[in-house]
């Protein structure tokens, strides 16, 4: 009797051994199952969160352009009534603004640039005419290569130049035909890895990396300096240009840039005088001697602007996003013909 009582009390006390191991292994599973449902609850809810303050910035910088784009429309209307259009600095699309507070935190800030202060890459799509002991350049690749010139850091040789405008040129025209210094797809072909040349109008700036003979030194030295119009080449505005696009005006035979202290005297003249127009430009004292040397020069200047380059910055909840909108102008209307935008 003793033994099966025994043997009754161990099979109770393993039962319930057993049923305590159950339940520590059930009650284990739902802390897992808890801890990863509350682990993907805030994945969740922080993707959610993300999601909706992205669109909040956003709205916040589409809004900026907006503003702009008030800006722009008002310097119309304010130079309507002028006897020659122009743009130039002391305008108000051009002048800083301070960073706008938010109402829930952060804040909103945004600046125009006049993009045709800068050298219009698609501009040097014509070729070179040959002719005599060596080639003639158009005004504009004249221009460039004096531009490529001005550059400092890293510096660049009249004849490195040379290669890189021609090179541009033969990667905007529509044939296979390279120029005398230039490059087309049996040069790129043997590239690692090959492609081939554009043959169209350049869309981004960023397209001269792909450029024979065009380093990345080069191109983030030149990059501050020029730009593309994703519709009709159009002049340069003499009233926003800074000195280094200043530097690259010269007489149409001349490949030298203007010295650093000729381009500083014509930016100065600007400020304290102004130039009343294109022939004032042309008969400051830099250019002394040289107007009627010049006349496919002034082909390619102009004193006022279509196309503006908008900088928008918005944080909030301590998150940054940037848009950066080209803006065209026509009339008293603005259309945002490219937006590109990133997070910090």
């Amino acid at each position: 009797m003793n033994c099966r009582r025994f043997s009754h009390q161990n099979t109770i006390q393993r039962q319930r051994g057993a049923a305590l191991v159950v339940a520590i292994l059930v009650f284990a599973l739902c802390t897992a199952l808890i801890v990863a449902m509350k682990a993907e609850f805030n994945r969740f809810y922080q993707r959610g969160a993300n999601v909706i303050l992205a669109e909040q910035a956003y709205a916040y910088l589409l809004g900026a352009e907006e503003l702009a784009g008030m800006a722009l429309q008002i310097d119309y209307d304010e130079g309507r009534g002028r006897e020659l259009q122009r743009d130039d600095l002391q305008e108000i699309w051009a002048q800083p603004s301070a960073p706008y507070p938010l109402d829930e935190g952060g804040w909103l800030a945004g600046s125009l640039e006049d993009l045709q202060g800068r050298f219009n890459l698609n501009a040097l799509s014509v070729h070179a005419l040959e002719g005599g002991d060596k080639p003639r350049f158009t005004p504009a690749q004249a221009q460039f290569i004096r531009l490529l010139q001005a550059l400092e850091d890293p510096p660049v040789s009249e004849s490195e130049a040379i290669l890189i405008t021609e090179s541009i040129g033969d990667w905007l025209d529509k044939d296979n035909i390279p120029a005398a210094n230039g490059a087309e797809d049996d040069y790129y072909f043997s590239r690692t890895p090959a492609y081939r040349t554009g043959n169209r109008p350049m869309a981004s700036a960023s397209e001269l990396r792909a450029v024979a003979y065009m380093t990345p030194e080069i191109y983030r030295a030149v990059l501050p300096w020029v730009t593309v119009w994703p519709q009709s080449p159009a002049p340069l505005n003499i009233h926003t240009a800074p000195v280094m696009v200043l530097r690259s005006i010269n007489i149409d035979d001349d490949l030298s840039p203007l010295s650093e202290a000729d381009g500083q005297a014509l930016v100065d003249y600007r400020e304290s005088s102004g130039f009343a127009d294109l022939d004032d430009f042309l008969a400051n004292e830099v250019f002394s001697g040289k107007a009627e040397q010049m006349a496919g020069v002034k082909g390619l200047l102009g004193q006022d602007s279509s196309y503006f380059l908008l900088r928008a910055e918005v944080e909030v909840a301590d998150r940054n996003m940037r848009l950066y909108s080209v803006l065209q102008r026509r009339g008293r209307s603005i259309t945002a013909v490219v937006r590109a935008s990133g997070s910090l």
